[in-house]
């Protein structure tokens, strides 16, 4: 072995360290995200099996969901004050907050239908946030336009809330789809711009500790969103 392989060793080493950092955030964001996933699961399902504390949580609904808002936007804006522990213990709080929101689906559908509503929503968030982890294209204007798409949404919702149309009810669905479609690839691409930060050492254990929770509750949105979105277009109600 020649002197040239030696001097070449360290550069080796470092490149298999920043690999092995970036590796290291996406599992955290990927895993933080599937715990976030089973909580709500978990809850949903638990929560629709007892008639008493289902209508009780039908009763207080809008006060969950006005928590679960106020703890999102918190965690966003909050995230470089807050500590490690307690950005997981918000995003886990907020998790099981839309759990309980969650559990009407599973009095709205059937089985069969959350099942294969739910293994066409993995397939699409897969092969979304795969273009986006991929593509060179910057989208960032990309990730703009879905914002202003997802303004559009909660407004025609709501206004919708009280004239019930159905028309504008499947045309809403069609748009939350391709919004948050949009949204993936961009936060995927957002994530792998974490990913190389953390890599090359521009972010700290602790702050690459509290992004992966901040990547995980963006990727939790945009699944939970496509999930409820998809449903809506080709679930049967019972």
């Amino acid at each position: 072995m020649g002197f040239e392989s030696y001097d070449r060793a360290p550069a080796a080493l470092e490149e298999r360290s920043v690999a092995q950092q970036q590796s290291s955030f996406i599992n955290r964001v990927f895993g933080w995200m599937t715990v976030g996933l089973a909580v709500s699961g978990v809850i949903a399902y638990l929560v629709a099996q007892n008639a008493d504390l289902l209508i009780k949580v039908a009763r207080g609904v809008w006060v969950i969901v006005i928590l679960e808002l106020v703890v999102v936007v918190g965690l966003s804006a909050a995230i470089n004050r807050l500590s490690p522990m307690a950005a997981t213990l918000g995003f886990l709080f907020f998790a099981a907050l839309n759990g309980l929101t969650l559990s009407f689906i599973f009095v709205a559908y059937a089985p069969d239908v959350l099942m294969t509503t739910f293994f066409v929503t993995s397939g699409t968030f897969g092969a979304t946030g795969l273009y986006g982890w991929l593509t060179r294209r910057d989208l960032s204007t990309l990730g703009s336009l879905c914002f202003m798409g997802l303004i559009g949404i909660i407004i025609a919702s709501i206004v919708n809330f009280f004239f019930r149309n159905p028309a504008l009810y499947f045309i809403v669905s069609i748009f939350g789809v391709l919004v948050f479609v949009g949204l993936t690839a961009y936060d995927m691409q957002k994530i792998k711009r974490m990913a190389i930060a953390v890599g090359d050492g521009e972010i700290e254990e602790t702050g690459a500790r509290k992004l992966a929770i901040l990547g995980a509750l963006d990727l939790y949105l945009d699944f939970v969103n496509l999930f409820l979105y998809l449903l809506r277009i080709f679930g049967n109600r019972r």
